[in-house]
């Protein structure tokens, strides 16, 4: 009985926002007459500008550089806060709550929201860019790391005790070690993210690839901006192959 109303209740929710009264006023007709309109673009994007390919080497080096820089610091402080974050290891359910509070708000923000406000802090370049990036990344990863240090094995955890260890090195003997094939993939992930932000952070002066593909939407380049396209799908389809290789090896 509860899936036949949840089904009932997704359907009259997706009805009431798309409706013209109650939502964003979605009109079938429209979507099906404007949907040729876009072919020109498309035949662009499938006809990439290869020439322009060495325009491009600088600005995705500046980004290659932003991402391993941010994943780097971002990922290196979400360790620690990490631990400080899940109820397996928090000091106390005061730290617990401190730590989940103000991740909530790091995660609440958007990377586009943070650079916004770096750039009007900082100026315009890489710099902006690299600071969204590290919130960013520290609250996707400590959220990810978090939740696999509450479902690790409590048996080494009670042996450690058992043995008087502290809580510092219960965490580093027999916690580190069950969540360390995770972290490596969460940092990778991050750095992976990082990759593709990048794209959009661009766009308010934050350095990076980003400005150049922006500089090119805004003047119709649709050619260029399949290169930059391509570029991006090969740097983070490489950045996977990488992250499942270094899995493989510490499991």
């Amino acid at each position: 009985m509860a899936k036949p109303i949840g089904v009932l209740v997704f359907i009259v929710i997706t009805l009431a926002s798309a409706s013209e009264q109650l939502g964003i006023g979605l009109d079938i007709g429209d979507l099906i007459e404007d949907i040729g309109r876009g072919t020109g673009i498309i035949g662009e994007l499938l006809n990439p500008n290869w020439a322009f390919l060495p325009r491009t080497f600088e600005p995705m080096l500046e980004t290659f550089q932003m991402a391993v820089v941010a994943a780097f610091v971002g990922c290196f402080i979400a360790l620690p806060v990490a631990f400080l974050a899940s109820r397996v290891t928090a000091p106390g359910r005061v730290s617990l709550l401190i730590a989940r509070s103000i991740l909530s708000v790091i995660r609440a923000i958007p990377d586009f929201l943070y650079a916004l406000i770096f750039v009007a802090a900082v100026g315009i370049g890489p710099l902006p860019g690299i600071l969204a990036l590290i919130f960013f990344n520290i609250g996707v990863v400590v959220k990810l790391l978090s939740e696999t240090v509450d479902g690790v094995d409590p048996g080494p955890i009670e042996a450690a005790r058992a043995a008087g260890g502290d809580r510092t090195q219960t965490v580093r003997w027999a916690v580190l070690p069950q969540v360390l094939p995770n972290y490596v993939a969460y940092a990778l992930y991050a750095f992976e993210l990082n990759i593709r932000a990048s794209a959009v952070l661009g766009i308010v002066g934050a350095g990076g690839i980003g400005t150049l593909l922006f500089t090119q939407y805004r003047f119709f380049n649709w050619s260029n901006v399949s290169v930059i396209i391509i570029e991006l799908f090969v740097l983070v389809f490489l950045i996977e192959l990488l992250s499942i290789r270094m899995r493989r090896r510490l499991v």
